[in-house]
């Protein structure tokens, strides 16, 4: 029966809170559809069950308002009685008017058929009438009223327009004035009630319900994993996906743990984009092309092949660190072969993987990010890199998730959350951790331990298609370069900042000891040397698409570069090399370009030879 825990539960909590209180406002996942109890195949609406479970309990006619559609719920004639109990008619508004012109009647007509939604209502005579009638409590027949949409009623609640205090006043009063009965029969009977529905976070003004008895907010929660799953059989018979979905099969379980965190309402929209292809669809292309626009994932797209050069690939672009190399490339079979994350939870969507890069400054960490970033999602543009040290003020926070409502910057959003909204498929990058913020620390909790993140508007950002990578100099500046265990050096140091300096080993435990990946420094001549070949790569490249150079000659390409990195500080890592290519190779070359070549067309096809004069670090260059 597809009335799981949590739809039980929230519905539970609503009629029982809705038979002793006097107010109560609903919020949460109330956009999300909600299964019939009683007829199988049938969906409707969280107002829909709220109003059913209403007239359950005893109320004959449910009034339900917005500001759009005005009243609907009852007929126009019931509404116009329930009305006429406030505002006397206008035809006798110029004779005295009697007490009993404001009683409500004994019996109201019944509403053969709920209102079309047509009779327009201002929120002054809406409240109003639900005022008069909370605080009566005579009519045989009760009312319970409904303000649907609410977050739209009242501004914010640091900035309320006197008329916005003037409607909470009024429901305040009439909340509190109801008459109190003890009488048994009347302890079992319904008491006029005014229920507020409000989408996601609370928007009703604090004030009116804080501490206040007569009043209780009810939450509707995002479906669990058991209601995922029943709602997934449900639909078996409509998923066109391969495998297909049956009780107990391995498909159903990695569907349901594909959708953590949508609603219902996903998932009938899943349903239905799946009959869109002629062709059944797997499950992984599906849910990436319902989340993100794209079939293909790009972990989809990470075959064995490629997956056995990454050593390789990487090492085309970052020299010297063969162990960090490695260590990567088993982070990346875990997350292929799908073990990452077993350690926390098999149900969690958390990152793909995560590691920490810790060593001197200079040594290619930042580099192997983004070479990681090309391998894996084709392109260096996919590394989102954070410097850490912009954030490390106390509300630094703010800037990654973005400001609360009613703040600066809120429509704005998050730094960090926007940046994956786009790019879903990314390798985030938070360079020089230790000096952010301590609070900052929460967030990156928040992603390692749930996969996910909410930001200043509600949304909820997944980061479960996501590499996490940080960078940290922590120990850089005490570690040995001579001892010849460095490297169990920096994971001691880092061990150290999170459990002894910051006082979160819970974070630690997140990222794992094992993910902890310190880099070598860099002191052989010969690493430095590779570093400056890498960099005439692109020199070649961007030499044959503006000048059409077919080709870059040394005389001899090694004794060049050697002398050009001995003019570098090694303190710096490899981080000098390319200021020193700059500045003794590529300054000379550009003047020489802009001397000789007087079009574009000049050196089509030529080849350019840089000889060097001796051991110096003096070069000559001739187009031949």
């Amino acid at each position: 029966m597809l009335m799981a825990e949590e739809i039980a539960s929230w519905q539970s909590a609503f009629r029982r809170e809705c038979t002793i209180r006097r107010a109560v406002i609903l919020h949460g996942n109330v956009v999300d559809v909600v299964p019939s109890a009683q007829q199988s195949g049938t969906w409707g609406t969280s107002k829909d069950a709220a109003t059913q479970i209403l007239r359950e309990i005893g109320f004959s006619h449910v009034v339900a308002w917005d500001r759009v559609h005005g009243i609907s719920g009852v007929s126009d004639t019931v509404w116009r009685l329930l009305q006429a109990a406030t505002v006397p008619s206008t035809a006798t508004e110029n004779r005295p008017v009697t007490g009993d012109e404001y009683d409500i009647p004994d019996r109201l007509p019944a509403a053969k058929a709920p209102s079309s939604g047509n009779t327009k209502v201002s929120p002054d005579d809406f409240l109003a009438t639900a005022a008069t009638h909370m605080r009566q409590n005579t009519s045989p027949e009760r009312v319970a009223f409904v303000v649907d949409w609410s977050q739209y009623l009242f501004g914010s609640a640091n900035s309320l327009t006197e008329i916005e205090r003037g409607w909470m006043l009024r429901i305040g009063q009439a909340v509190r004035d109801a008459s109190v009965s003890t009488a048994q029969d009347e302890m079992k009977r319904a008491q006029p009630l005014i229920v507020f529905i409000a989408e996601g976070g609370l928007t009703v003004p604090p004030a009116l319900y804080l501490n206040n008895p007569l009043f209780k907010v009810v939450t509707i929660p995002l479906p669990s994993r058991s209601l995922r799953q029943e709602t997934l059989l449900r639909l078996a018979h409509v998923l066109h996906v391969v495998p297909a979905i049956a009780p107990h099969s391995p498909a159903l379980t990695e569907l349901t743990d594909a959708l953590e965190g949508v609603t219902l309402r996903d998932i009938l929209n899943l349903a239905r984009l799946s009959r869109q292809a002629a062709e059944a669809t797997g499950i992984d292309a599906l849910v990436s092309l319902y989340k993100y626009g794209s079939r293909h994932s790009p972990w989809e797209q990470l075959d064995r092949t490629k997956l056995a050069d990454v050593k390789n690939t990487l090492g085309r672009r970052v020299k010297g660190q063969t162990e960090a190399i490695e260590a990567v490339s088993r982070v990346l079979i875990r997350a292929y072969t799908g073990l990452s994350g077993l350690q926390h939870s098999v149900r969690q969507r958390t990152p793909k993987g995560v590691l920490f890069f810790v060593g001197p400054t200079g040594v290619g960490k930042t580099e192997l990010a983004k070479a990681l970033a090309h391998f894996l999602f084709g392109d260096d543009e996919a590394c989102l890199r954070f410097d850490m040290s912009e954030f490390n003020h106390e509300h630094a926070d703010q800037r990654l998730v973005g400001a609360p409502p009613g703040y600066v910057g809120f429509e704005e959003g998050g730094q960090l959350t926007n940046a994956v909204k786009r790019r879903p498929f990314s390798l985030i990058l938070f360079d020089e951790i230790e000096k952010a913020h301590p609070r900052i620390l929460d967030k990156f909790l928040q992603i390692l331990e749930d996969g996910r993140l909410t930001d200043g508007k509600g949304d909820t950002v997944s980061f479960s298609e996501t590499v996490i990578v940080f960078t940290s100099n922590i120990g850089a500046a005490s570690v040995n370069p001579d001892d010849p265990d460095v490297r169990s050096a920096f994971v001691e140091k880092v061990r150290n900042h999170f459990v002894k300096k910051l006082e979160r080993p819970e974070l630690l435990g997140r990222i794992g000891e094992g993910n902890i990946i310190p880099f070598n420094f860099i002191a052989d001549e010969s690493f430095l040397v590779d570093i400056a070949r890498v960099k005439l790569e692109p020199l070649r490249q961007r030499l044959k698409e503006k000048w059409g150079i077919a080709k870059v000659e040394f005389e001899d390409e090694t004794r060049a570069l050697t002398a050009i990195v001995r003019q570098v500080d090694r303190t710096a890592g490899g981080r000098g090399v390319p200021n020193a290519m700059t500045t003794q190779l590529f300054d000379p070359l550009s003047q020489f370009l802009f001397d000789q070549l007087t079009h574009a067309e000049a050196a089509t096809g030529r080849s350019l030879i840089v000889a060097q004069a001796g051991t110096t670090v003096h070069f000559d260059f001739q187009l031949l």
